[in-house]
């Protein structure tokens, strides 16, 4: 790890430097399987959501070459895959599955997949469009070691801000949306196995005879 020290010369030496490791990390990541927390915070009523599960992801070069898959398994099971820019939200215990294009996709899965999709971004997507800025060295998830960068959109968007939490190794473990109205959604990923061997069948869900299917 590095420290930022005095100076906005020094602190963009370091922000130079942590995009650089995270460049590095993204052109070779090929897959990863990590869990995955999920914290939705209401602003308003000071409540906190938190769904806990598993991920399997295969980077793309667009978002429609992208493939993930989450399965929720705390407080509720539910089984999201994202692929050829589709979608499947499948839930067993409405005998449920929502179907439509990436873009479109509500709830668990649309927060989700908006927070991950900062965590994979390669340097260039977060320099063209956001002003990107070190806050502080922090630990994240009982001591992993990460830096702190803030990410403020340069065109308008339907949220203020986010935040990502890198790792020494340029790996994002913990990026965190914030609404207009100050609601957050911070996903973690912990037990990171990168480049893993993953099946194209972890990739198609197949719901049961007797599954309303639902266009989204």
């Amino acid at each position: 790890m590095f420290s930022a020290g005095a100076g906005a010369v020094s602190g963009q030496d370091v922000l130079r430097k942590i995009l650089k490791r995270m460049d590095d990390n993204n052109k070779s990541l090929t897959s990863l399987k990590a869990d995955i927390k999920m914290n939705k915070f209401n602003s308003q009523l000071g409540e906190n959501d938190l769904t806990e599960g598993n991920m399997n992801y295969v980077p793309g070069r667009t978002e429609k070459q992208i493939y993930v898959r989450i399965d929720w398994t705390r407080p509720v099971v539910e089984h999201l895959v994202i692929a050829n820019g589709q979608y499947v939200l499948f839930r067993p215990k409405a005998k449920q599955a929502i179907v439509g294009k990436v873009d479109s996709v509500k709830g668990n899965g649309g927060k989700a997949g908006g927070a991950l999709a900062f965590m994979t971004m390669s340097k260039e997507q977060l320099s063209q469009n956001y002003t990107v800025k070190y806050i502080a060295d922090e630990t994240v998830n009982g001591g992993v070691q990460t830096f702190h960068l803030e990410l403020t959109p340069k065109a308008a968007t339907s949220y203020k801000s986010a935040d990502l939490w890198v790792d020494a190794n340029g790996m994002p473990v913990q990026a965190r949306i914030v609404e207009k109205n100050n609601d957050t959604t911070t996903i973690l990923l912990s037990n990171i196995q990168k480049n893993a061997t993953i099946k194209a069948s972890e990739f198609k869900i197949s719901p049961p005879k007797g599954t309303n299917i639902v266009r989204g």
